[in-house]
């Protein structure tokens, strides 16, 4: 998962999408192995290079941009790029960005070198590569919506708002200074007892996995990021591990709301009627382009009422629209030669199939301290942590032992250099005393040249004054 929930979802998309009679489909993994070697082995196994992306144009994604555009360089075979998208604020001001566009230009390059255009997911990103010089661009947002092709789930009626509603809250830490995300979450959990907090960062299903101190230490954050937290207190939090069972659990739920893009997508893929608070360009420019229900987070208050954004969402033009986006996928697909599922193949069948008979983890929940069939996991993984910094700590203690004998070795020698230093200095002071007494000797000799030669250049400038005054 990287260290967010929803790359499983648009990841997992993909790898149905291309799933035909045709193609055999292996997973690179999250990270970027660009070594000649690794190189070599895709060329030589695979035909085709692909990178389904989300918002990797942002400056703490820099160096990982970098590594998958050395390997692309390395690579032979066609590359395609799905949903690649830039991250700015809600303004769409890409100046941000100025200090990566060597980077963003060098993996476009990369990637035009090998593919037909590169699939954006919105319109602010089309624009940006456009600004860097790239004219090979296809708007295809994210395929995360197009789980289940060109149709659409029917959205569920939510019924009567009350406080026994089951309702799905998602929200980004990174939303906090956009609008008061923290009051949202306080409302929630104040006001529906059946509210579940699905958060989406690594951070937090270790959290919910291992615990912390923040109760007994005192500490209270207002948002939902310690277990000190009225949401994490009342059990009601949850990491998604898998998308599929993200979306079975979400179809239980009445409604969803918050910040996260993949959050709410996951609902909508459940039948569930959503919400996306949009606080920047990676959720807004997905909106417009699907025309996903959304409200702008800085002019909504604490005290936003489900039922409120509920009843302003027109979920008609996603719908209508949704088959017509599809097709751009595909024609996107087609001039890259990719097959899809839905035009080439059985529509999903047998990736749905194989999906079926797997056992796939539940959404994580809080653990409340009793053993819930991890225990020798936990008690595993810490043995290996600290075995793990053990051997941090003897590197360490080499690494200093190793630079003691450096610097005794340095300290000797600048011993030696110092005893030599001091023999340099005492002839110095000793050449500057020789000096000292030819330079005495030097002004005696002139002074007794000038009282010897004075007077005789008296007489020659009287004679030659009388010389001057007779012509």
């Amino acid at each position: 998962m990287g260290t967010n929930s929803g790359n499983l979802l648009f990841s997992d998309s993909v790898h149905k999408l291309l799933s035909t009679p045709c193609s055999t489909i292996t997973s690179n993994g999250i990270k970027t192995n660009p070594s000649a070697e690794r190189a070599g082995q895709i060329n030589e196994e695979y035909d085709v290079f692909v990178a389904p992306l989300a918002n990797a144009f942002r400056p703490d994604f820099r160096a990982s941009l970098d590594r998958l555009s050395r390997l692309i360089e390395q690579l032979t075979i066609p590359v395609v790029v799905l949903g690649v998208g830039a991250q700015v604020g809600a303004d769409y001001d890409t100046d941000a960005l100025l200090p990566m566009a060597d980077s963003v230009k060098r993996f476009a390059s990369a990637v035009l070198e090998k593919s037909a255009s590169i699939g954006v997911r919105g319109e602010l990103t089309a624009s940006y590569l456009n600004g860097l010089g790239f004219r090979d661009v296809d708007i295809i947002g994210c395929p995360s919506m197009f789980l289940y092709g060109d149709t659409f789930p029917e959205l569920r009626e939510p019924g009567i708002f009350a406080p026994d509603s089951r309702i799905a809250l998602n929200l980004s830490p990174d939303a906090i200074p956009v609008g008061d995300v923290a009051g949202i979450a306080a409302h929630a959990q104040q006001n529906f007892e059946n509210v579940t907090y699905y958060a989406q960062n690594l951070v937090d299903a270790e959290l919910l996995f291992w615990g912390d101190t923040s109760r007994e230490a005192g500490h209270e954050d207002s948002f939902p990021l310690q277990l000190s937290h009225p949401l994490f207190r009342q059990e009601k939090v949850a990491v998604p591990l898998d998308p599929k069972t993200w979306i079975d659990e979400l179809a239980g739920y009445d409604f969803a709301y918050g910040t996260r893009i993949h959050g709410n997508i996951a609902a909508l893929l459940a039948g569930t009627p959503a919400v996306v608070l949009a606080h920047d360009s990676r959720t807004l420019e997905l909106c417009r382009y699907f025309d996903l229900p959304h409200r702008m987070l800085p002019d909504l208050p604490a005290r936003t009422r489900p039922e409120e954004l509920y009843a302003e969402a027109d979920f008609s033009s996603m719908l209508k629209g949704h088959r017509e986006r599809f097709a751009r996928m595909a024609a996107f697909l087609d001039k890259n030669d990719l097959e899809n599922t839905y035009d080439h193949g059985d529509g999903g069948a047998s990736f749905d199939a194989r999906m079926a008979e797997q056992t796939l983890p539940p959404s994580l929940r809080l653990w409340d301290g009793h053993d819930d069939g991890n225990m020798r996991y936990r008690i595993s993984r810490l043995r290996e942590q600290q075995a793990a910094a053990d051997r941090r700590i003897d590197r360490a203690i080499q690494k200093n032992d190793a630079l003691n004998k450096r610097l005794v070795a340095s300290e000797k020698k600048n011993a030696a250099l110092g005893q030599h230093l001091g023999v340099l200095e005492k002839r110095l002071a000793k050449a500057e005393t020789r000096l000292t007494t030819t330079e005495k000797k030097v002004t005696g000799i002139n002074r007794r040249l000038l009282v010897r030669i004075g007077p005789a250049l008296r007489r020659r400038l009287r004679r030659s004054s009388k010389n001057i005054s007779s012509r």
